[in-house]
């Protein structure tokens, strides 16, 4: 038989500091009107004898519950199948941490599951909301919007006529897809294809986009679509190898995709970087350094992105409005690429 502790009550921590019940409330939930002196003593009280404030009644005086929604817009196995979404999770869980709030993490399997994460997060249990991996079609935000909870994105938006509204973090996958096809050129590339991501996800557009800014004109048959995944990726270089054998350089639009790459060309016999280099986009460790060859790659930040949305989100909670910094790009802060160059390219 395990034996049953009693916990501290108010009117013990009340006697231990000599003040009222009333007095031990408005300083544990955070209420005003005690003198520093009196809220010193209970403070003292409070940590000798170990209470606990209830959540319930801390929440009834602060109308804050310490809890914000992580909402992920993509089904668990893919969640817990792809390391980016557990570095997102860790810099997200770091700030709120930091802040004595708690994570709540919600995922949609599929269309039912929208109603259900619009009807928990309209129905006061959290702060705020951080949301990303949506895609074009996704009524979730309509949906968070009309449950009035504050709330970060994170990826650019794309959707609805609200975006210049929608306070977001990103990186610049644009100017990171520039940088990689020049990467490749200046290696003396001069067949260089792109395999996409799912290109229902601003991320996998604007990554096309900057191949093509730097392209030009592109050939339909050195660009293939993948879905961010190594099957995606393998599947996709299958394609490229039936349609142009000749290909010697390829841009993954992740290091997931680039995974499959790498995987068929050493099937197919191709040697990298020296018959075909390929680039990847995430620097997704430890799976870049571990390729064979080593994964050349485009960094994005991952983590700091978590971080950046927990820290908006809680800013604009203790300041009434979520709103991004000023001097960042519309309503949201875009973080820089860089290329991190290893074997592969």
């Amino acid at each position: 038989m395990t034996e049953t502790v009693s916990r501290p009550t108010l009117e013990a921590v009340a006697a231990r500091a000599g003040v009222s019940r009333a007095t031990v409330s408005r300083v544990v939930n955070g209420g005003d009107g005690v003198r520093e002196p009196l809220a010193e003593r209970v403070r003292r009280a409070v940590e000798e004898l170990g209470y606990v404030p209830n959540q319930a009644a801390r929440s009834l005086v602060t109308r804050r519950h310490d809890a914000v929604a992580v909402v992920i817009a993509e089904p668990e196995t893919r969640v817990f199948a792809d390391p980016f979404f557990a570095h997102q999770l860790r810099g997200i869980s770091k700030e709120l941490t930091a802040h004595d709030s708690q994570l709540v993490l919600l995922l949609t399997e599929g269309r039912d599951d929208h109603a259900r994460v619009a009807r928990y997060l309209a129905g006061g249990h959290v702060d705020g909301a951080l949301v990303f991996s949506l895609h074009l079609d996704d009524p979730l935000p309509g949906l968070i919007r009309g449950a009035g909870v504050p709330t970060v994105f994170g990826g650019r938006p794309g959707w609805g006529e609200d975006v210049r509204e929608s306070v977001f973090v990103d990186s610049d996958n644009r100017g990171g897809a520039r940088k990689a096809v020049r990467h490749l050129l200046g290696l003396g590339r001069t067949r260089v294809a792109h395999i996409t991501g799912a290109l229902d996800q601003t991320s996998a557009v604007d990554r096309l986009d900057g191949f093509r800014d730097v392209v030009g004109e592109v050939d339909p048959d050195l660009v293939a679509q993948g879905d961010f995944t190594p099957a995606g990726g393998e599947r996709a270089m299958r394609e490229l190898l039936e349609r142009r054998p000749d290909v010697d350089a390829v841009f993954a639009a992740n290091d997931l995709s680039a995974l499959g790459v790498l995987r068929v060309l050493r099937e197919a016999g191709r040697r990298v970087p020296e018959d075909v280099a390929v680039i990847g986009f995430d620097d997704m460790l430890p799976i870049a350094e571990q390729t064979d060859p080593p994964l050349t790659t485009i960094r994005q930040d991952i983590e700091e992105m978590g971080r950046l949305m927990a820290r908006l989100l809680i800013r604009g909670l203790e300041g009434g409005t979520v709103t991004a910094p000023t001097g960042t790009e519309r309503s949201g802060v875009v973080l820089p690429t860089t290329v991190v160059v290893r074997g592969s390219a």
